[in-house]
């Protein structure tokens, strides 16, 4: 998937800050996967598969979110990894977004489980909590 531009109000099936979201995601994922974009003719190299995007939904999620996620997802309607893809899907069927031939919306589903990845493995870090500088020491 790579982002196009449209300013066209389409009828939204999710809340709106997911799509925002979904585009934040998608740079995540060409960050991770070192496809950014430079220019407008590199669009095929920046592209990401649906699972290279959830990876970047994941990252992005719980380095916005946190623990707050799953709770987040709801409000914004968002139940599965599938309902990221219909969002990409929505997006490209109103040219806000490309895919290739070999993107599907099956390549979203059931990639990983909300409540496992953002609730039950989710680990908070306490290197920082406890340790104490020199200058605190005196």
């Amino acid at each position: 998937m790579t982002s196009t531009t449209n300013l066209s109000q389409p009828k939204l099936q999710f809340h709106p800050n997911a799509y925002d979201f979904v585009f934040e995601a998608l740079q995540q994922a060409q960050e991770i996967y070192s496809r950014t974009v430079v220019n407008e003719n590199d669009q095929e190299e920046a592209h990401v598969s649906g699972q290279e995007l959830l990876d970047g939904v994941r990252a992005l999620a719980l380095k916005q979110f946190g623990l707050m996620t799953t709770t987040v997802f709801k409000v914004w309607g968002v139940e599965s990894t599938k309902d990221f893809g219909k969002m990409v899907f929505e997006m490209i069927e109103h040219g806000r977004m490309r895919k290739t031939d070999n993107d599907r919306l099956e390549d979203f589903v059931d990639l990983y489980d909300f409540e496992q990845v953002f609730d039950l493995n989710y680990v908070i870090d306490t290197s920082q909590v406890f340790n104490r500088s020199t200058a605190d020491q005196a």
